[in-house]
């Protein structure tokens, strides 16, 4: 190869790295854009004076956070841990509930484009590494983040499957989260937020999972599961597993997630509309599915 071939080559690597974090920026902008046409649209039918229309345009401009996420990635060759198609599943949802309560489990190179993409509304990241939440949180204090801490091991995940299963604190009709001692998969000891806050999304793209000591992401599953059935107000609670190329999330996933409430899936993301027990047929039944 020529010399010359070859640097030209290196460029067109170098410019793709480039790609995803623009097009990242540039989807935020758009759905700003998109929120404030629409929005604005609505007012102007219901009321043809200017100063309302500038007040509705004033109204849904973009959020200081929306504009950091803009210049981050626009900024950035730090791409996302999903890919462009994964993320859109979960844009897709967050046009039809913004502002809503959206739960991430991890903090990361997307965690600003989660936020931005839920503008007005409130989203909390979980995380398991407290000097990755401070490096985070340095660059970026307007997120909202928690360290905390797992109970389980990745390599005992058969063995909490066992233990759910003999245990009377884990089955759906008794399973509760806060100060749930009894069942291992239960998540304790988080902030008093996670528990009284009724969340309308979740992503679980976290704990890490693909070590023998890595705390695994069956808890987070889990109860995932537990608060989706124990939603009290109306509609189905979304959620988000990344990563189910791998057998424990595939197999948590459908032990607690279900497939019949699957949805879509692309890529390495399965999406599932969980509805409230009480609107299931068998709310006392021992197993989730």
């Amino acid at each position: 190869m020529k010399r010359e071939d070859t640097v030209k080559n290196r460029t067109f690597l170098a410019d793709r790295r480039w790609v995803v974090p623009i097009t990242i920026a540039a989807f935020i902008a758009a759905s700003i854009l998109i929120s404030s046409f629409i929005k604005t649209a609505d007012y102007s039918i219901l009321c043809s004076l200017a100063k309302t229309r500038s007040t509705a345009v004033e109204k849904y401009s973009a959020t200081p956070i929306q504009l950091q996420a803009i210049i981050h990635y626009a900024t950035s060759q730090i791409v996302p841990q999903q890919n462009f198609q994964e993320i859109s599943v979960t844009f897709d949802v967050l046009k039809k509930r913004s502002p809503c309560n959206f739960l991430v489990f991890g903090l990361g190179y997307d965690s600003l484009m989660w936020s931005a993409l839920n503008p007005n509304g409130n989203t909390i990241f979980l995380e398991e590494d407290q000097k990755w939440v401070q490096t985070v949180l340095k660059d970026a204090p307007s997120l909202h983040a928690h360290a905390v801490k797992y109970r389980t091991q990745l390599k005992e995940a058969n063995d909490l499957l066992n233990h759910y299963r003999s245990e009377p604190s884990c089955y759906p009709s008794k399973a509760y989260l806060r100060g749930n001692d009894k069942c291992r998969l239960a998540l304790t000891g988080f902030p008093d937020e996670y528990y009284d806050t009724e969340w309308d999304l979740i992503m679980i793209d976290a704990p890490r999972g693909w070590f023998p000591e890595a705390p695994g992401r069956m808890a987070a599953i889990f109860s995932a599961a537990v608060m989706a059935r124990n939603r009290k107000g109306s509609g189905v609670t979304h959620v988000f597993l990344h990563d189910v190329n791998r057998r424990v999330e595939k197999v948590f996933a459908e032990e607690f997630l279900c497939r019949k409430y699957l949805v879509k899936s692309v890529g390495r993301l399965w999406h599932f509309e969980i509805p409230p027990a009480s609107n299931t047929s068998s709310p006392d039944s021992h197993q989730f599915c």
